[in-house]
């Protein structure tokens, strides 16, 4: 073995390269079941961001179902989720560019099967009875805010209005016998983690709906996920409780199935989203988190018993349940995500695919550290700690590393310590990371969720500061070397951060928020009225509005920061960074911007994906003055002698 070689924290060589990252893995997405067959989406970012949809069938054979420039992807509230549903080997899937459904049968060609029009759908739904789906609608035609309904779509494309009259619908599903079907609605100013109803509606041969109560959930009741049952009672996670916890409906009755203080919910950003599934009458198969690690558990119905079902993961999504088999996107501490496959019976795994092409040497991974510290008022917060790690090389005697502090988007959002390689980029340079689940992060109860409500860019700016200094004080991070970055409401944690505390010395925002009275004003539908709840009604609270704004206090922001930003972002439209960016040019701070043409809110391709994560490593060695040792396109930075 070679010697290691002396160089300071922020100039190792890494074999963790920003293509390693965009040229060798994807992004998995939803999974379904159909027989044998396993079907996932894969984000790719060497095709321009296109989502492809993989299938692979009993005998291990992988190949792509939707040909290109198809991309399966929603942009119902522009998050989308629940692209695709399959049944008997028929595919159906929203196509980007258009949004219209599509039908593909085994061996034919996909066949538009909505109509043309200012129309999105989401959370599709196979009806096998009648031939059709079932989807959420979002109807762009009118005047305002879109409207939002629950419809059937059948297979000559005439559309059936199932549900309507509230803001917005998700989680349809189908009895076995199809006549019956389950949503979630909720209405401004909720998002649906802070409460949803739960319906249940009677429908005809014909699929008209002939009758719908409200059987669960209420303003202040967030559910999530309903399911039926074998025997026809229900299924759902509600935080009634103040946690996630499964609940079962039978004969008008509710009743958690095992009590814990543990979500085992999650907070709809997306649609689709599954953390449990029904084994039999009397089993289920569930996810939770505990001190944000997620563990799979099996569940005895009858006697309420509960078995941790042993994996190498530590974070675990899309977990979908049939025919004596589960399967679910897994991250591990070591390696990138996986598609696998769990036998219900035996409890033996197996991997069906990889997101990543090439595997890490170990001795560059940084595992992660849960850590809590104190906060503001005595409160407690918690995040993963990653220490610099690359056994290639060592550091002069009293260096100490550069710390990034990461802010989540969300801000609902959790941090997970799977490996990911975007944080491996950082750590095997010689970087410290330090992973917030700042007070309003999910997977610590309802309580710890809702500690942003009226306070959002107050208590995650202090839970992030106080990381920070909790790291200086521990002697592991260098106190003049200290950033924060973070995207979305992350940005927007970031850009408060280094306008309202003095710990950080430079800060990265992608596609961050700068101006609140401008999101208020310019944002899309499903977050229209989310502010309601973190800052106070527009534009009764303006007072509030302004003073959380850091665009607003720009004299107060004294260090370097970038700024990245996609040119179509509808969530957080490019007029934020630019109006932070010519106020920060106006007082003389250093700062540098970098706009990517077509790309929306989040970095889809494998250019700009690689540019955001070199950009942002030449800004850092700038402005805390070492030099990278990758060979990096450099920034333009304003204001910087």
């Amino acid at each position: 073995m070679a010697p290691a070689t002396v160089a300071p924290y922020g100039t190792w060589r890494s074999p963790i390269t920003a293509d390693l990252i965009t040229q060798g893995n994807v992004g998995l997405g939803q999974v379904a079941l159909d027989g044998a067959d396993t079907y996932w989406t894969e984000l790719r970012p060497t095709e321009r961001g296109r989502v492809a949809l993989v299938r692979c069938d009993g005998s291990g054979d992988i190949q792509d179902c939707v040909t290109a420039p198809r991309s399966v992807r929603s942009r119902v509230h522009e998050y989308g989720g629940g692209a695709f549903a399959v049944a008997d080997g028929v595919i159906w899937f929203c196509n980007d560019a258009d949004q219209r459904v599509y039908r593909q049968r085994p061996g034919g060609a996909a066949e538009p099967v909505s109509p043309k029009g200012p129309w999105r759908f989401a959370d599709l739904l196979v009806d096998r009875r009648r031939g059709g789906v079932i989807a959420v609608r979002e109807d762009h035609s009118g005047d305002g805010e879109p409207a939002n309904d629950l419809v059937a779509l059948s297979e000559d494309g005439y559309v059936t209005v199932l549900a309507s009259g509230h803001d917005f619908y998700a989680a349809p599903r189908l009895s076995e016998d199809g006549g019956a079907l389950l949503w979630l609605a909720w209405d401004h100013p909720n998002m649906p983690w802070d409460g949803c109803t739960l319906s249940r509606a009677t429908l005809a041969p014909d699929g008209a709906v002939a009758g719908t109560e409200a059987i669960a959930g209420g303003p202040d009741d967030a559910l999530f996920q309903p399911e039926w049952m074998p025997d026809g009672s229900l299924c759902f996670v509600s935080d009634r409780s103040g946690w996630w916890n499964l609940y079962r409906h039978s004969g008008g009755d509710v009743a958690a199935i095992y009590p814990m203080e543990t979500d085992f919910g999650l907070p709809q950003w997306i649609f689709n989203m599954r953390t449990y599934g029904i084994v039999g009458a009397d089993r289920l198969l569930a996810v939770y988190h505990l001190d944000g690690i997620a563990k799979l558990a099996e569940i005895d119905l009858r006697s309420g018993a509960i078995d941790t079902v042993a994996t190498p993961f530590v974070d675990i999504q899309s977990l979908v349940v049939g025919d004596g088999r589960a399967v679910m996107i897994g991250g591990g501490l070591r390696e990138s995500p996986v598609v696998a496959e769990l036998d219900i019976e035996s409890l033996q795994l197996r991997i069906l695919h990889r997101s990543a092409k090439e595997a890490v040497p170990a001795d560059v991974v940084s595992i992660a550290e849960a850590v809590t510290f104190e906060s503001a008022d005595g409160r407690m917060a918690h995040a993963f700690y990653y220490p610099p790690c690359n056994a290639d090389f060592e550091v002069p005697d009293g260096d100490l590393p550069p710390l990034i502090v990461r802010s989540h988007g969300g801000p609902t959002g959790q941090s997970s310590c799977a490996f990911g390689l975007k944080i491996q980029f950082w750590t095997s340079r010689g970087f410290a990371v330090l992973d917030v689940n700042y007070g309003g992060s999910t997977g610590f109860g309802r309580a710890y969720r809702n500690l942003l409500n009226g306070r959002w860019g107050i208590v995650d700016v202090e839970d992030c500061a106080a990381g920070a200094r909790w790291l200086v004080e521990q002697g592991l991070v260098h106190p003049e070397r200290l950033a924060i970055t973070g995207g979305s409401a992350g940005g927007y944690t970031t850009l408060c951060a280094l306008t309202f505390s003095d710990i950080f010395r430079a800060g990265a925002s992608h596609y961050g928020i700068g101006d609140l009275e401008a999101l208020a004003r310019d944002t899309h539908k499903f977050e229209s009225r989310y502010l309601d709840r973190l800052i106070g009604r527009w534009p009764e609270d303006k007072a509030v509005y302004q003073e959380r704004s850091p665009l607003l206090h720009a004299d107060q922001l004294n260090c370097p920061v970038i700024f990245f930003q996609g040119s179509e972002d509808k969530v957080v439209p490019p007029n934020q960074a630019e109006a932070m960016v010519d106020a920060l040019r106006q007082k003389g701070i250093p700062v540098a911007y970098v706009l990517f043409d077509g790309e929306a809110h989040g970095f889809r391709q494998a250019a700009n994906i690689k540019r955001a994560l070199e950009g942002e490593l030449a800004f850092y060695g700038r402005v805390f003055g070492f030099e990278p040792a990758d060979a990096v396109e450099p920034v333009e930075i304003e204001n910087l002698d």
